[in-house]
């Protein structure tokens, strides 16, 4: 067996390989309740093959959602949503579930990619006030957010609990906190949008500070056995901007509050930021935030390659990885991941004729797998 699909035990949880749908917005919701888009989107992700399928980000708060037609966690009629499409994934698959508690600060309130995701300014144009660490824009042309005070602090917590709560109603084996791409969590951690003169601010022990108690408040409010994650920065790719070293210190602090993963992600602080795309590009950042704090690691970033995912598992950079755009493209990518490396994966009976030992004779063709 390979690496790549050898099971992994997180928490109480035990994934059957170490392939996981990465969170992917949407933008298909109604007043961040998910529709009938999510049924089809999460169905074939749920038929993929992966061990671990994370929900796009969900807002805990309706100003906390990126966009209008992002999904939320923040009502009765979201959860009530979310229950009619979780039965419906849950019917026809095994593949463990977990979603992400987000909330985008002073990066919400924008329009849809599609239409450019350009900042909604005024209520007007279907936007809504931001907030954030400091009033600081994040760019030219966006809304100065409002800066957040303690009353307003210890609301967003208590918007993370609450949603946990229905997360946890909903059955759900995972929670993953948002705390990269410059949304809130990520705003506070890094100084290029957190300004503060106050104990939030300043130092990466102040820097932290709010985020740990977020991470705190919703790891007393979901059970032990549940896994809970942070998705992290490993750098902003913006010099001023957190450095994967930072990275790791906040790691291993996530782990003493019973964290039990992160995944290591980067970019979203600035608009100035330089990403060297490429294969991998972040992988090297989870393999050092693994070294330096020891929690288990989520590599993500330009994984396609199946030897190459395997690589990343058996050299220990990380213990898992994550895919987006690999699944985007190919959903039955775990499929034919496990014909490359040699590996059985269990299919739902209705695709079993699909397996090319049941018909030989086909040549398929698909080349990016074996790069």
């Amino acid at each position: 067996m390979s690496a790549l699909f050898s099971p992994y035990q997180l928490a109480g949880l035990t994934l059957e390989n170490r392939i996981v749908v990465s969170p992917m917005c949407q933008y298909s919701a109604i007043d961040g309740s998910a529709t009938d888009w999510h049924i089809m989107h999460l169905g074939q992700m749920a038929l993929s093959g992966a061990g671990l399928l994370i929900l796009e980000a969900a807002g805990v708060e309706a100003r906390g959602r990126i966009t209008p037609s992002c999904l939320g966690l923040y009502s009765d009629d979201n959860e009530r949503a979310l229950e009619r499409v979780l039965n419906a994934v849950r019917s026809h698959s095994r593949t463990k579930l977990g979603i992400q508690l987000a909330h985008a600060g002073r990066k919400a309130s924008t329009d849809l990619p599609w239409r450019g995701n350009k900042p909604l300014t005024n209520s007007a144009a279907g936007g809504w006030e931001t907030v954030a660490p400091s009033a600081v824009p994040f760019a030219e042309g966006w809304t100065v957010p409002k800066p957040l005070d303690r009353a307003e602090m210890d609301k967003i917590v208590a918007a993370f609990v609450k949603a946990t709560q229905r997360a946890l109603r909903l059955g759900f084996d995972l929670i993953e906190m948002h705390g990269a791409h410059g949304y809130l969590m990520s705003e506070f951690l890094s100084p290029i949008a957190n300004h503060r003169t106050d104990e939030y601010g300043g130092s990466l022990e102040n820097r932290m500070r709010f985020p740990l108690e977020i991470a705190r408040a919703v790891r007393q409010a979901w059970p032990r056995e549940r896994a809970l994650g942070v998705r992290l920065n490993g750098t902003d790719f913006t010099p001023g901007g957190i450095v994967v070293e930072e990275t790791a210190i906040v790691a291993a602090a996530l782990k003493s509050h019973g964290i039990d993963y992160v995944c290591v992600s980067g970019g979203g602080n600035s608009l100035k930021q330089e990403i060297p795309v490429k294969a991998h590009y972040q992988v090297p950042f989870a393999a050092e935030v693994k070294r330096r704090s020891g929690i288990t690691t989520m590599a993500v970033g330009m994984i396609a390659a199946p030897k190459a995912a395997d690589g990343i598992i058996t050299s220990g950079e990380a213990d898992l990885v994550a895919l987006a755009r690999g699944l985007l493209d190919n959903p039955r990518w775990a499929w034919h991941a496990a014909e490359v490396l040699g590996d059985e994966l269990k299919v739902v009976v209705q695709y079993e004729r699909a397996r090319p030992k049941l018909w030989p004779g086909a040549k398929l063709v698909r080349p990016a797998l074996h790069a």
